[in-house]
């Protein structure tokens, strides 16, 4: 459903008048076996893939939504108009749609895809409230910098939410010298999208730093994953009377700022798509004399992180990436293959992850 479509019947759900929106996976999915109810407090269902391939279907109730539209508006200053440049099956694209709803502004939405610096600007101009805004990924960002017809147009914004992935520091460090109002945020569907603007949580949202672990607390957090309480079990849990979402990713605390550090796990954000890179090694090792090469994650200025081969044999990458990616997606197609005289191992024999990628960053 295109933006325009689905403002009228997030209005409806968040207002208690009309059924929960279901906004379904980027690629058009049908959804499997969806509930033909749900509880009266749930507006929305976020779908995702989840690291394993298994859908996880985040439950946010309305009032979760409307908390995180609150804390952005406060954070950001005011409520404004927005440009809705982002798919509608993301939570940072439906949030988009909610913040105009909250604020009682018309957003401007983009043309469908592919991502034009031209259209942006056009689109752009369109926007006549005082205060304005959008919501994009480091690639958008980093297209649109490169596109001088398109930086009077970002330089309109009062601000720029940047998240999906990573922010490089050298793509904010060209905003900034361009004149490009950008925070970075950070978040999830779990948290109703970003509660971090540049790292200090936003209206009443609270972090914690647990085993390494970034935890979130606040009202704009999900009541689980419909249908599983497994799962929902395992990532909110009741501390000091309040619940807290485990994010899964790894953080710390430095100067009152909150850093992410990477994944618990071996999922990487390649263009705000999650990749696991487990099953990017698998495919790739299914490509003759690849049975031993290891897969690992590095930083890309465009991309925020890529899928790397490891080998000790080179093979052609277009060929490669294109096997990898009939499978996997697009985003798990493997950005190079590095030839190694021979792969770090650890004592159990199994490959060293940590020395492969400190060789990789030399």
């Amino acid at each position: 459903m295109s933006g325009d479509g689905l403002l009228p019947a997030l209005r409806s759900a968040l207002g208690g008048d009309g059924p929960a929106v279901f906004a379904g996976q980027a690629d058009g999915a049908p959804p499997a076996a969806l509930p033909s109810t749900v509880p009266q407090r749930i507006a929305l269902v976020i779908e995702s893939s989840g690291s394993t391939g298994v859908p996880k279907r985040v439950a946010l109730s309305a009032d979760a939504v409307l908390a995180s539209a609150a804390a952005s508006a406060s954070a950001l200053g005011g409520a404004g108009q927005w440009l809705l440049a982002l798919p509608t099956s993301y939570i940072a694209g439906i949030n988009v749609l909610v913040r105009s709803i909250a604020a009682d502004t018309e957003p401007v939405v983009l043309p469908s895809p592919p991502f034009d610096p031209e259209r942006f600007a056009a689109a752009a101009a369109r926007m006549d409230a005082p205060l304005r805004f959008t919501s994009l990924v480091p690639a958008q960002l980093a297209t649109l910098l490169a596109a001088d017809a398109a930086l009077p147009a970002l330089r309109r914004f009062d601000r720029i939410l940047l998240g999906g992935q990573a922010a490089p520091p050298a793509l904010l460090d060209r905003a900034r010298d361009l004149g490009v109002a950008v925070s970075r945020t950070y978040g999830s569907s779990e948290t109703t999208g970003g509660c971090v603007y540049d790292g200090r949580p936003i209206g009443r949202a609270e972090i914690a730093i647990v085993d390494g672990q970034v935890e979130i607390a606040g009202p704009m957090l999900a009541e689980g994953y419909l249908g599983d309480e497994e799962r929902t079990t395992r990532a909110f849990v009741m501390r000091d009377g309040r619940r807290w979402y485990r994010s899964g990713d790894a953080g710390m605390i430095v100067d009152g700022l909150l850093r992410v550090t990477g994944r618990l796990d071996d999922i990487i954000i390649s263009g705000g798509v999650n990749v696991a890179l487990g099953a990017v090694e698998a495919r790739v090792r299914e490509w003759g004399g690849l049975e031993d090469a290891v897969v690992v994650g590095q930083e890309s200025a465009r991309w925020g992180e890529v899928p790397v081969v490891v080998s000790t044999v080179d093979v052609d990458l277009p060929t490669l990436r294109r096997f990898v990616s009939d499978r996997l997606g697009v985003a798990a197609a493997p950005d190079r293959v590095a030839v190694v005289e021979r792969i770090p191992l650890l004592a159990t024999g199994k490959p060293d992850r940590v020395a492969i990628r400190a060789a990789l960053a030399q």
